[in-house]
């Protein structure tokens, strides 16, 4: 017999940002305790609200599943003495297994016989494992917690109620001080406290008290209500996912609105509008039907639909006020002269160990002129690269930006077009913060690209230089995404620069306001960005052999991981790996200083070898380099085959190795091949 079993926690409100990977946490570690103590189930529900968390458990066994277990013990001639009797090992063994020596049986294992006792136990009732219920809520994780009252425990928030009930009886348990019951509460404001009657009733007696306790149904009630705006209004909605996954863990019982603002805001930049309702205000944009902003706005308030007038004019006015805000400083700042920010910059700290902004920004120019050249950039993009690092920071300044740090970069494009700059210049304002997240858009633009480049660098550089350099999962200054944004612009835009190159070109440079340090730790730790773009789904073997390769170009190591995964599958994978590993580990007693001399030759299979080495030039992509290698196979296989490396003649020996040392020198250019593993 099975029954469901409904499990809530209610707290003071959750930061919205919790609920959902909190919720789905639950609903995880509460299927791994049923499953770690051999409770069988159906399948896990989980719900959440700002309030609560809760999960219920479809078909739950009323006891354990029985468990049987083998144990191996010492072998047979250590169990026993001479006269045959247990020896305090056997004794011992059995002890701790809660038997005794008479459930000690005897197996052969390949010819020797070991001591061997079964250990079987009866499963127990579900309410009784379910005592550790507990123990499960205790086990989620969260980002931040917190003491209350006189406790010693802290948790995500304070706790308020726990009910736990097993079909339609309430379990006896505690949690935090907290006595479980049937009691959830209802709304804040529109209802009060009630029973939940049993595990299946759960979502109707919340709703009888206005709570949505699922928060799919939630998120299908907000965009049901925006859509019939829509169409009541012949407006567009921007239901943005990340906003309306927020907004419905903000509210239990939800209903959507529209509000205005009066036209005239609408000549602040759109940006500013959209930052000031959607980022600070919660609320959805609206368009007309050709896709213009217009002035209003829909929101969601946590409640019914009675007073509706006076919501919507309280959402008004407060952002109405914003709106005022704005629309000063997008005035004001239009009064200020971009050299004068710029200047004032000398007294902006861009860290205290590291300077001020004007002298990253310094840096940063020097760094974006050596990457012009590198990148082939004509000499009109290279001046514009020039002139957008002499200002790029300017917009830190504006009042606009330091009410909306959101806005940085793109207002200094607009102000830098209004005040005369070229386009590709004040693009690459807005784009040098790009990517602003692990997978966030790239810069569109070989300038901002360029200047987006030069601001990521020296900016790991600096901080490595200090000594700031992340640990574990400690990185608060954004260090593993500036160098991913390094990583992946490099490849997207295809540029062959060389890391090693170029981070032994950049620490060469001289600056009045640093010196750069701890370059071998910038080198692991670019490495490390690009093993993780790399992704899980290449083996760490190819990984691995993709980074070791002597060219440490962005786009090539990331091509080749993949070409080496498709190789991978191939028939002669396997063989292909193993010769060009043999050629690689032998070429490592070679000297550098020795060259290879044909006429020491004594078989065709040098011959042939030296002659395909010189007809391999590794030209196409990262596929048509590995197939060329590969294709070298039979011809190394067949020079071991017939030659013997390491003979007594020194100079056979060294001319030997001098052969397979340019074979391995080109070879490394693309794979360390001898990292793969083809077991």
């Amino acid at each position: 017999m099975t029954k469901n079993l409904l499990v809530e926690l209610g707290l003071e409100e959750l930061p919205a940002y919790v609920v959902t990977p909190s919720e789905k946490q639950l609903g995880e570690k509460m299927a791994a305790f049923l499953k770690d103590h051999r409770l069988d189930f159906e399948s896990i529900q989980t719900f959440s609200t700002p309030r609560r968390l809760a999960v219920r458990v479809l078909g739950l066994a009323d006891k354990q599943s029985d468990l049987t277990e083998d144990f191996k013990g010492p072998a047979k001639k250590i169990a026993l003495d001479a006269e045959g009797n247990f020896t305090k090992a056997a004794q011992g063994f059995v002890r701790g297994k809660g038997l005794t020596t008479d459930d000690i049986e005897f197996r052969e294992i390949k010819g020797e016989e070991y001591v061997y006792v079964t250990k079987q136990e009866a499963g127990q009732p579900a309410k009784e494992v379910l005592a550790g219920v507990p123990e499960v809520l205790n086990s989620l994780t969260f980002s931040v917690s917190m003491h209350w009252a006189n406790n010693t425990f802290e948790y995500i928030r304070p706790v308020h109620t726990l009910t736990v009930l097993l079909g339609d009886e309430a379990l006896d348990l505690d949690f935090l001080d907290i006595h479980s019951d049937r009691i959830s509460r209802g709304h804040r404001f529109l209802g009060h406290e009630t029973e939940v009657a049993n595990a299946d009733s759960y979502e109707e007696d919340l709703r009888q008290q206005f709570v949505i306790a699922d928060a799919k149904e939630r998120e299908n009630i907000i965009v049901e209500q925006i859509k019939a705006i829509e169409s009541q209004e012949k407006v567009q909605v921007d239901i943005d996912e990340t906003l309306l996954n927020e907004v419905l863990n903000l509210v239990e019982y939800p209903t959507a609105f529209m509000g205005s603002f009066d036209e005239k805001y609408l000549e602040v930049p759109e940006e500013v509008l959209v930052t000031s309702m959607k980022n600070h205000q919660r609320y959805f944009v609206v368009r007309d039907q050709t896709g213009k902003l217009m002035p209003n706005f829909i929101s969601v308030r946590n409640g019914n639909a009675d007073c509706l007038e006076n919501v919507i004019k309280g959402n008004e006015k407060v952002l109405v006020a914003r709106l005022e805000d704005s629309e000063f400083f997008w005035h004001e700042d239009q009064k200020l002269k971009i050299a004068d920010l710029v200047a004032k910059l000398d007294h902006v700290t861009f860290h205290e160990k590291i300077g001020s902004l004007s002298e990253h920004m310094e840096r940063s120019g020097v760094i974006a002129a050596y990457l012009s050249e590198k990148a082939g950039l004509t000499r009109e993009e290279t001046q514009a690269v020039a002139r957008a690092a002499q200002i790029y920071k300017f917009d830190l300044l504006t009042g606009m930006v330091g009410e909306f740090d959101e806005l940085q970069g793109i207002m200094g494009e607009k102000y830098a077009l209004l005040a005369g700059e070229e386009k590709a210049v004040a693009a690459a304002i807005r784009e040098h913060y790009l990517p602003d997240s692990a997978d966030g858009k790239l810069p569109e633009t070989k300038i901002g690209a360029i200047l987006a480049l030069a601001d990521k660098l020296d900016t790991l550089l600096s901080f490595f230089s200090v000594g700031l350099i992340p640990s574990g999962s400690n990185d608060p200054y954004a260090l593993r995404r500036a160098t991913q944004g390094i990583v992946r612009i490099l490849d997207a835009f295809g540029w062959d620069i060389p890391m090693d190159e170029l981070i032994d070109s950049l620490y060469s440079l001289s600056f009045d306001s640093l010196t750069y340090a701890n370059k071998a730790d910038v080198l692991d730790f670019i490495r490390a960005r690009v093993e993780k773009i790399m992704g899980t789904d290449v083996p760490k073997d190819i990984r691995e052999a993709a980074l070791a390769g002597s060219t440490f170009v962005v786009s090539e190591m990331l091509a080749t991981a993949d070409a080496l995964v498709a190789a991978s599958q191939t028939e002669n994978y396997k063989s292909a790996v193993e010769s060009l590993s043999r050629v690689l580990n032998i070429a490592d007693k070679a000297d550098s200083s020795m060259v290879v001399d044909e006429s020491l030759f004594e078989n065709d299979h040098e011959k042939n070898l030296v002659a395909a080495i010189d007809e391999l030039t590794l030209s196409g992509n990262a596929d048509d380099k590995i197939a060329q290698l590969f294709a070298l196979s039979p011809v190394i296989d067949a020079f071991f085959d017939n030659t013997m490396v390491m003979v007594e003649d020194e100079k056979i020996k060294n001319n030997r190795l001098a052969l397979l040392a340019g074979l391995a020198e080109k070879t490394q250019t693309v794979a360390a091949f001898n990292q793969l593993n083809t077991k």
